[in-house]
């Protein structure tokens, strides 16, 4: 049986109980509030910008799931000038980079995850809500067999689940 330990974010963008710790950056959590978040983007080779650091606090302050106008949303409170594009441009950036993960609901939705570690997510279609599933409460057995002029770039699981009255 799988025992989700991590609520995170409803698709209203508020946020639900966490039970797992935030994930470690490297070196991130020396410093406290925006300094920890500028040194997480030094770090990583990201100039500094306001916007930048703006949207690193909406995502890295405790694991989240929001989608791109939740990230942008929350930022702009933050630093109200931020451009929709330059919000989406910070969540590629951050993704390439490797502080984020994308993950596509549907084709309509795609959430960014800021638990970078191992783990998988149960999806509630009902709510709308992600969990994270750590990595040790869910085995995967055997691997895909691959077109040999392709490499495994990662394995994404969300266990779409919905209510028994639905």
């Amino acid at each position: 049986m799988i025992q989700p330990t991590q609520k995170s974010t409803a698709p209203d963008g508020n946020s639900r109980e966490n039970e797992m710790a935030a994930p470690t950056m490297p070196n991130a959590k020396d410093g406290t509030g925006k300094d920890r978040f500028a040194e997480l983007l030094r770090q990583n080779n990201i100039p500094l910008t306001l916007q930048r650091l703006a949207i690193a606090q909406v995502l890295f302050a405790r694991p989240v799931h929001l989608t791109a106008e939740q990230v942008l949303q929350r930022a702009q409170h933050i630093v109200p000038e931020i451009s929709r594009a330059t919000g989406y441009n910070t969540l590629k950036l951050f993704k390439e980079k490797g502080l984020v993960r994308e993950l596509v609901i549907d084709p309509a939705r795609i959430v960014y995850d800021s638990n970078t570690s191992h783990h998988y997510h149960i999806y509630d279609a009902d709510t709308g809500e992600m969990t994270d599933i750590p990595a040790g409460d869910l085995k995967v057995v055997g691997s895909a067999n691959l077109p040999s002029d392709v490499e495994l770039e990662e394995v994404d699981i969300i266990i779409r689940v919905h209510s028994k009255d639905h």
